[in-house]
């Protein structure tokens, strides 16, 4: 299946619109804007799976497939991929409709896998419960 056909996987938590303030000198959205967005949705299923504050302790495989432009509708997915003693691990997809189409559809721009640690009260490390 084309990149293109694919559908977003996971529940939507993020979704917000590409301002102008959030641009390199070429136009596009930084990278970085688009990665913290990821970041907002992960650390949000995160804190629900683990009933609790978590941290994000790492970002890894982060695939930038197309810009962001200023209007587009960013729109982030979270599904779960494992537990650990005190860690999550969700799969970010962050998809995009396009500025001025209104049709809804979207189009896979970025997608990462991040991991989060269950912290305590003091912003300790914590053990999860079993799912």
């Amino acid at each position: 299946m084309a990149q293109d056909e694919r559908q977003p996987r996971g529940t939507l938590q993020v979704r917000t619109i590409a301002m102008p303030a959030d641009t390199n000198p070429s136009g596009d959205i930084f990278g970085g804007w688009v990665l913290s967005q990821m970041d907002i949705a992960g650390g949000t299923a995160a804190a629900q799976h683990a009933k609790g504050r978590v941290a994000t302790v790492g970002v890894e495989a982060m695939t930038f497939h197309k810009p962001v432009k200023v209007g587009d509708i960013l729109c982030c997915y979270a599904s779960f991929e494992k537990q650990g003693t005190t860690s999550l691990t969700y799969k970010i997809e962050a998809w995009a409709i396009r500025s001025g189409e209104y049709h809804l559809d979207e189009v896979l721009v970025t997608e990462g896998q991040f991991t989060f640690v269950a912290l305590d009260g003091n912003g300790r490390k914590r053990k999860l419960e079993n799912s």
